[in-house]
């Protein structure tokens, strides 16, 4: 298996499951309907867990940021940065496209077209465009810059994939509510490029002038965590 290939199954595989929750959360007569945060952060944590072991060969990134992160401070070569991207993005793309397949009976059900889009990507809780970037930073910053310590710390060995997942659930529960915390900007554009292009009964706009605030703020975040490790921990 390629790099490519690995980036693009992980990717895809941590996307149907996270959004898949998202959409069994929020589509009515759904058996997981109003099933809550709690839910939405733990099985966004497995998601990525699974997708983690799904991914392993390439370093299972499956973040633009994080390998843009990784490129920056020597651990992943430049050369490999732009297949690794469209690997994640098209994986995202596709894992979306198969959550609206494995709820193809709900769509038609369920009025309101913002939970519809909220399925695929993220919508702020209060629409200010500055503090809606803040957060993303401060996610991604506290993403990757745990991430690095994760793989470099000899407490994580053997159970790392498993404190990475737990990385997730903590951020999502605890800085997720302001924006629904993308950190990753493949997580965000691929399934709104998804939601924009299928066939979803009322489902409204995708608020493409939104997109850009995960994905600058998530790179920002990235890259500062990636600087202040390499400074101060290393």
């Amino acid at each position: 298996m390629s790099v490519y290939l690995s980036e693009f199954l992980g990717t895809m595989v941590m996307i149907l499951l996270g959004d898949g929750v998202v959409a069994g959360v929020l589509l009515k007569d759904s058996k997981a309907e109003n099933a809550g945060w709690g839910v939405i952060t733990w099985a966004w944590g497995l998601a990525v867990l699974m997708g983690i072991f799904v991914a392993a060969k390439s370093g299972a990134h499956m973040n633009p940021a994080i390998t843009l992160a990784m490129a920056s401070i020597g651990k992943l070569s430049w050369s490999l940065v732009p297949g690794y991207i469209a690997a994640q993005m098209a994986g995202a793309f596709t894992g979306a496209v198969l959550v609206y397949l494995a709820y193809l009976a709900h769509w038609r059900g369920t009025d309101d077209p913002a939970k519809k889009l909220g399925i695929f990507c993220t919508i702020p809780a209060i629409r200010s465009i500055p503090a809606n970037l803040i957060t993303e930073v401060i996610g991604t910053f506290v993403l990757v810059y745990c991430v690095l310590a994760i793989g470099s710390n000899d407490l994580s060995k053997g159970i790392a994939p498993i404190a990475v997942a737990l990385l997730v659930v903590v951020i999502g529960m605890c800085l997720g509510g302001p924006t629904g915390y993308a950190i990753n900007p493949a997580r965000d554009f691929g399934p709104r490029v998804a939601h924009a292009l299928l066939p979803i009964p009322g489902k409204g706009g995708s608020d493409f002038a939104y997109a850009p605030v995960p994905i600058v703020g998530s790179i920002i975040g990235a890259l500062l965590a990636a600087f202040a490790y390499t400074a101060l921990a290393a």
